[in-house]
Formats: structure tokens, sequence, C-alpha cells
């Protein structure tokens, strides 16, 4: 598994996001900006990534997967 395949995955299964993915071996970090996350509480924006991957997670082809889900808007002001 590779930072890109992770890329591809939380894409295809929430559309309309852009992901950042970092990482490599089973160990991944990722941001992921989109419009489905307004109004959502943190752990709920975590809850919807993480469910994109809990079939590599449970194979094992991910150890470790650290999330950060913003808004448009929310990223915006951070790389302001």
């Amino acid at each position: 598994m590779d930072a890109e395949q992770v890329k591809q995955i939380i894409e295809q299964q929430l559309a309309g996001t852009q992901v950042i993915p970092s990482g490599e071996g089973c160990s991944f970090q990722v941001t992921v900006i989109g419009e489905l996350f307004a109004g959502l509480s943190p752990v709920k924006k975590q809850q919807l990534v993480y469910g994109c991957l809990t079939d590599k997670i449970s194979d094992g082809s991910i150890h470790a997967l650290g999330i950060k889900a913003y808004t448009p808007d929310q990223w915006q002001r951070l790389s302001a």
C-alpha cells in the first residue's frame, strides 16, 4: 500500500474531496478537504475518513492512520 492508493480510496468513497496523503509502508497521514465536513464535529469528520479505510486497517495494510479533515473554508484559513 502506498500514499497514492490511500488517496484514491478516500477520493472514490468521499466524492468531492481533495486528499493530501503522506507516509509509506503501513503508516499514513491524510489531510482531507471537502464540503461534506461542514457542520460536523472533529470526531464525525474522522469517522467518515476512517470508514473508507476499515478494510485496509482490518487486513493489516494500514497499521497507523492520522487524519485531519477540513471544510474548504477551514483549509483556506489555515493555509493563509
